[in-house]
């Protein structure tokens, strides 16, 4: 059975960024996570060993964040990393990093980068 585990839209400050301005003012960033493995073992169980301890994935996001990079190709480079690491019975990755103010000229809702991962 395949599963998808979602975490959507979880704003975080951070300070990432090319130009000196963005690492010492920051700005709120959006994180979109999709994971999948077969959690059917836990639709059985209702055992939390059984399945992906999503807070725990909230928190390698939030570790992550929380390094400064030049590049959001690089951040999410390192939570892919991350979440392969801590959860080998992940399948595929995708994660989705939105800079909500970047520093260009006219009115957006942010800019985005993807990138997905089959293991």
């Amino acid at each position: 059975m395949n599963s998808k585990i979602i975490l959507e839209n979880i704003k975080i400050f951070a300070y990432h960024g090319v130009l000196p301005e963005e690492t010492i003012l920051g700005t709120y960033y959006i994180v979109n996570v999709e994971l999948h493995a077969d959690l059917s073992k836990a639709t059985a169980s209702d055992d939390l060993e059984d399945t992906i301890n999503y807070a725990e994935v909230n928190d390698v996001i939030h570790q992550e964040m929380n390094v400064s990079s030049k590049l959001l190709e690089h951040v999410i480079g390192r939570i892919i990393s991350k979440l392969e690491t801590n959860f080998p019975q992940l399948s595929f990755i995708k994660v989705k990093l939105t800079k909500t103010r970047p520093p260009m000229h006219g009115e957006m809702k942010g800019v985005s980068i993807e990138m997905e991962k089959k293991l």
